[in-house]
């Protein structure tokens, strides 16, 4: 399945897209797509349901993300050896975790916003994995029991606060609206193989990133045991999971950072795509 919201903010509708890539609603079915409905029972109920009973929806106006209530945000830096050689660093042994805040997800297709006194606003693709049950110690051979879908994510970063501030990475990953998420929620038994998916994305037209998860250092397997050996992992909460090189960081011979007016466009295989304007500081973009 593939489930998404749509509407503007704070009065998000719940919908799923059907075979024929039509958008139907579910607001009659539940109120919203939230945490408890990734459960293994919640998705059973919408899989058994007559999707073609379900009204169409003509035009969502606005995608949301594609799910209410995302819990831990959970991201892996340096997780494909050539982006970590871009960044001049060295491939990690251990996979390199981070947080960003929740308040930083906006849909698919909303305004980013550069926080003031931006100097070095960059993008990277990266595979979203979203918990649909607990998992706490679990082994790699059973992780992906664990996963209820899989999304794209664009992990925005400012890179002076990021790298020039002191302290971790937090500062630079979680201002507001750097946590695009979606358009969809597609869910797990449509990835059989999430280590062989095709992402990629476009600045002004220009393609900068164009990976394959087939790369990564640490794969999603390995990944959701590692982190739960570190702290419970719970419906909701989303591991992203890392960029193939073509940062603007690691341009050559002069990085390219992020400017208002500019337009980005990125995608994951079978997951969809994104699309989204750069503006400067203006909180009303993010409020509104």
């Amino acid at each position: 399945m593939k489930l998404m919201r749509h509407g503007p903010k704070g009065a998000e509708r719940p919908a799923l897209i059907d075979a024929a890539g039509a958008l139907r609603d579910l607001s009659g079915v539940l109120p919203d797509i939230t945490a408890a409905t990734l459960s293994r029972a919640g998705l059973a109920a919408l899989a058994a349901l007559d999707v073609d009973s379900l009204p169409l929806v003509a035009a969502p106006g606005r995608i949301a993300p594609p799910y209410a209530g995302i819990g831990k945000f959970i991201c892996v830096g340096l997780n494909y050896a050539d982006h970590a050689a871009e960044s001049g660093l060295a491939v990690p042994s251990e996979p390199v975790l981070f947080m960003k805040a929740t308040s930083a997800v906006v849909g698919a297709n909303d305004a980013v916003v550069l926080p003031r006194h931006a100097e070095k606003g960059d993008w990277e693709v990266e595979l979203g994995v979203v918990i649909g049950t607990t998992a706490r110690y679990v082994r790699e051979q059973d992780a992906l029991l664990h996963v209820a879908g899989y999304c794209v994510v664009n992990d925005l970063s400012e890179r002076a606060y990021q790298l020039e501030r002191g302290g971790t990475w937090d500062k630079g990953k979680g201002c507001d609206t750097f946590g695009p998420v979606g358009p969809w929620l597609v869910t797990a038994d449509e990835v059989p193989d999430p280590q062989n998916l095709g992402l990629w994305l476009e600045l002004n037209g220009r393609r900068m990133q164009d990976g394959n998860t087939a790369t990564m250092v640490f794969g999603v397997a390995s990944l959701i045991s590692y982190i739960s050996g570190f702290m419970s992992l719970y419906p909701g909460d989303i591991i992203s999971t890392g960029t193939p090189p073509g940062v603007g960081m690691g341009q050559k011979p002069v990085p390219v950072y992020l400017k208002p007016g500019d337009r980005l466009r990125l995608g994951i295989t079978g997951l969809g795509e994104q699309n989204q304007q750069v503006h400067a500081w203006d909180p009303a973009l993010i409020d509104g």
